[in-house]
């Protein structure tokens, strides 16, 4: 089972790495066909399911989804360990299906088990209780899973760039890092200091509350319209952040998706239209 695990997370990488709409630490879209966007998922296995569901690859070979943040959150083990790690399996495996369809997005979480550094949700320290959960299931050869796991989130792109200029990614730099942000990191390889504080993946995942002067100078910078992101907490589901900003959850009970069409252009503000609640989805 260990090996089975560690098999299924490898075969997880290549995937990521040999993505055909993958550049760099980007992943284009092209501009046709549709791209179905999460918010944080946060181990919330039927919202997941409802995502999955919602997106019928099978019969839309021309539709993408982007994941993010699957880990950290969700059940737990009988002494309180975080299992959100058993729905990234079964995020890989999607992935796996559909190793051109399905794409992930680095975020905060994801660069804090890359680290090893901590990270609280619920006034808990996500990592740690993980790690725990990860030891009693894969005992002595948890080191071996743990390792094949930080080599999993750390393969993922960190944004998709869409043709209709629509840019995805789990959070964007906050206000005091946006005019030093460099580009140049999606197109140089991605290293472990760039996860860590204050390297540009870590910049790029951490951002929150962003004024809309820096949303105006990223959009420049980046050569973008409308962004669309998690990260940030929305009892709703969702919010409008910007005239040029949405934020999405999926993490719980009001999560949402966005149904985003990659042959025409988006304003946050149409977006919202096609913003689609995850309990609506059977």
């Amino acid at each position: 089972m260990p090996q089975a695990t560690i098999d299924l997370l490898n075969d997880g990488i290549r995937a990521n790495q040999t993505d055909k709409h993958r550049r760099g630490n980007l992943v284009c879209l092209p501009d046709s066909g549709s791209v179905i966007v999460g918010g944080d998922i946060h181990g919330h296995r039927r919202n997941f399911e409802r995502i999955v569901t919602f997106a019928n690859l099978s019969h839309h070979p021309e539709r993408h989804v982007v994941l993010q943040e699957i880990i950290h959150g969700g059940p737990e083990d009988h002494a309180g360990g975080c299992l959100s790690y058993q729905l990234l399996f079964d995020a890989v495996r999607f992935k796996l299906a559909y190793p051109d369809q399905v794409h992930f997005v680095m975020g905060n979480h994801d660069t804090a088990c890359i680290s090893s550094s901590e990270v609280m949700k619920n006034g808990k320290e996500m990592n740690r209780a993980m790690s725990a959960a990860l030891d009693r299931q894969f005992e002595s050869a948890s080191g071996n899973v743990k390792l094949a796991l930080r080599q999993f989130l750390f393969s993922q792109p960190l944004a998709v760039r869409c043709g209709n200029r629509v840019w995805i990614s789990h959070s964007l730099p906050a206000d005091r890092f946006a005019e030093a942000f460099d580009p140049k990191l999606f197109n140089r390889e991605l290293e472990i200091g760039d996860c860590e504080r204050p390297g540009s993946a870590y910049t790029l995942t951490w951002g929150r509350r962003h004024s809309q002067t820096t949303l105006d100078t990223l959009a420049v910078k980046l050569d973008v319209d409308t962004f669309v992101v998690g990260h940030q907490a929305q009892p709703n589901g969702w919010c409008q952040a910007g005239t040029n900003l949405i934020i999405l959850a999926s993490d719980h009970n009001h999560g949402c998706l966005a149904e985003i069409d990659l042959a025409r252009s988006w304003t946050a503000s149409h977006l919202v239209d096609y913003i689609v609640p995850l309990a609506s989805i059977s």
